[in-house]
């Protein structure tokens, strides 16, 4: 509870920094020197995996090459629809759903798995390939319902899909048991994080080799100070950042544009779940199935009152 009220207090102070530059938040991050940025990071406890020198590098690194990364501001950042496949949903409704998010120009999709009969899971599974076709990138995830066994099992039983992650196969605190799960079902990614709460448990599943995609939250870790820290340890690995957005790709949509154009992560895709637009005085905006990059001052999660 300590380390989520930090993140909101966190958060408010970089929204408010950003207003008072006139910018939204990816813009004042993207304009801070590599001494602004670093002074705002917290490195206690993770200098033996990234050492303030190490993170000094990766800034600096990526500054030159800069403006061949910038055109994704005007192109938009590509989204992925998580809305497609959510657990009460019938096989019908899923089979609409994918056509729908096809249709509006998603190329990436996941579903919700995790049954205690791991047949549904694989049936449902095979339904949204077929429904979506072969050239869909398509995520399963388990939120860790899952024993490291059935993980296998299931990642095995659909191999022919090429799914493009298992994400939270089993408990968030099980490091070397996404380690094992991770090793066994490649190249099948493990994807994780949402459930881990701060810098230190990334740092061990990034030692580790536990996970292939790091789903780093800014509202679950403490706000955005300790994301950028996670994002380095994560490039640092050479793990790409996707986050954990829940509702909150108004938040996230700032820090995938920073990552992507200071840090060099590769943009793959980031989560949308439109559920929350409505309470927003600033939505995010889906176009083509793409963000398109706000351009208020702040951090986009000012809430309708």
């Amino acid at each position: 509870m300590v380390h989520l009220a930090l993140a909101a207090v966190t958060n408010a102070c970089w929204d408010l920094w950003a207003r008072t530059r006139g910018v939204p938040l990816w813009k004042l991050l993207l304009d801070l020197s590599t001494d602004d940025i670093i002074a705002t990071l917290d490195f206690s406890y993770v200098t033996d995996a990234l050492a303030v020198a190490d993170a000094r590098a990766l800034i600096d690194s990526a500054r030159g090459s800069r403006a061949s990364r910038q055109g994704i501001i005007d192109a938009g950042y590509p989204g992925y629809d998580t809305s497609i496949g959510w657990f009460n949903y019938s096989d019908e409704q899923v089979a609409a759903n994918v056509a729908k998010s096809a249709s509006e120009g998603f190329t990436a999709m996941k579903l919700k798995v995790g049954s205690p009969d791991l047949a549904r899971d694989v049936r449902r599974a095979r339904l949204v390939r077929r429904a979506a076709g072969d050239s869909v990138r398509l995520m399963v995830d388990a939120n860790q319902q899952w024993t490291i066994a059935q993980a296998i099992t299931f990642a095995e039983a659909t191999r022919d899909l090429n799914l493009f992650w298992l994400e939270e196969p089993t408990h968030p605190d099980d490091v070397l048991g996404h380690r094992t799960i991770a090793e066994a079902i490649a190249p099948v990614r493990v994807a994780a994080g949402e459930h881990v709460p701060n810098r230190i448990l990334f740092k061990n599943y990034l030692q580790a080799g536990a996970m292939a995609i790091c789903q780093v939250d800014a509202v679950r870790v403490a706000g955005v100070s300790e994301f950028l820290v996670v994002s380095l340890l994560a490039k640092k690995y050479g793990v790409p950042v996707i986050p954990h957005v829940g509702d909150m790709g108004q938040l996230h949509q700032h820090l995938v544009l920073f990552n992507h154009i200071a840090l060099d992560h590769d943009a793959v895709f980031l989560e949308h779940i439109p559920h929350l637009q409505a309470h927003f005085t600033e939505p995010v905006r889906i176009v083509a199935g793409r963000y398109t990059t706000p351009r208020q001052p702040g951090s986009s999660c000012d809430l309708r009152t």
